[in-house]
C-alpha cells in the first residue's frame, strides 16, 4: 500500500489521512473469484484507478487527466458483447449504462479496472468511484461517497491510485 491508495475499511475509505464515509454494493463484498454481472457485490482486491470521468455542464476539470462525459457516451454491461466492460458511444444496441444521467450520480466518476481491459464475459462490469444517493443507500457494486468528499479525492488523486477492497 502507498499513501495515494484508497483503502475500504468497515468504516469508510481512508484516503490521505483521512477517513471517508461510503457506501458499497448492496450484495456487500465479494471475493474475487466469485464477482458476477448483476450480483450487487463489490469485489475484493486491488483496483487500479485507470480513469476519471466528469460532467462539464455540470461541474470544472477536477484534475488535468480528467476526461469529459459526452451526450452519447455509454458504458457495455453485456458479456455477449465485445465491448462488454467499456466505454462505447450511441447508438449502441447491446445492453449498456448511461454515463451522462438525468441525475447527479456520474457527474464525477473513478473508473477502476475491475476485470478490464481484457473483460471476462460475466464477471462483472464498470466498479466506479461515485456520489452516493444518499449516505448509506447500496449500489450495484461500486463504491459511493458524499459528493464534497468524491470531489476531494478526485482533486488529490493520481493515475496508478488504487481502490483496496
Amino acid at each position: 500500500m502507498t499513501p495515494a491508495d484508497l483503502i475500504l475499511t468497515p468504516m469508510g475509505v481512508r484516503f490521505m489521512g483521512r477517513m471517508l464515509p461510503c457506501s458499497v454494493g448492496r450484495g456487500g463484498i465479494v471475493p474475487a473469484g466469485a464477482k458476477r454481472e448483476g450480483d450487487g457485490g463489490t469485489p475484493t482486491g486491488s483496483h487500479g484507478i485507470v480513469g476519471m470521468l466528469y460532467r462539464p455542464d455540470r461541474m470544472a476539470r477536477p484534475a488535468p487527466w480528467a476526461v469529459q462525459i459526452g451526450p452519447g457516451d455509454l458504458w457495455s454491461d453485456d458479456p455477449a458483447d465485445p465491448d462488454y466492460n467499456h466505454m462505447v458511444s450511441a447508438p449502441y444496441a447491446p445492453s449498456h449504462e448511461r454515463l451522462r444521467r438525468a441525475d447527479p450520480l456520474y457527474d464525477l466518476v473513478l473508473i477502476t479496472d475491475w476485470n478490464w481491459p481484457d473483460a471476462v464475459p460475466g464477471r462483472g462490469s464498470a466498479i466506479f468511484l461515485h456520489r452516493w444517493r444518499r449516505p448509506g443507500y447500496p449500489t450495484a457494486g461500486c463504491v459511493a461517497f458524499a459528493p464534497e468528499d468524491l470531489l476531494w479525492i478526485a482533486k488529490r488523486l493520481t493515475p496508478g491510485a488504487r481502490l483496496i477492497v
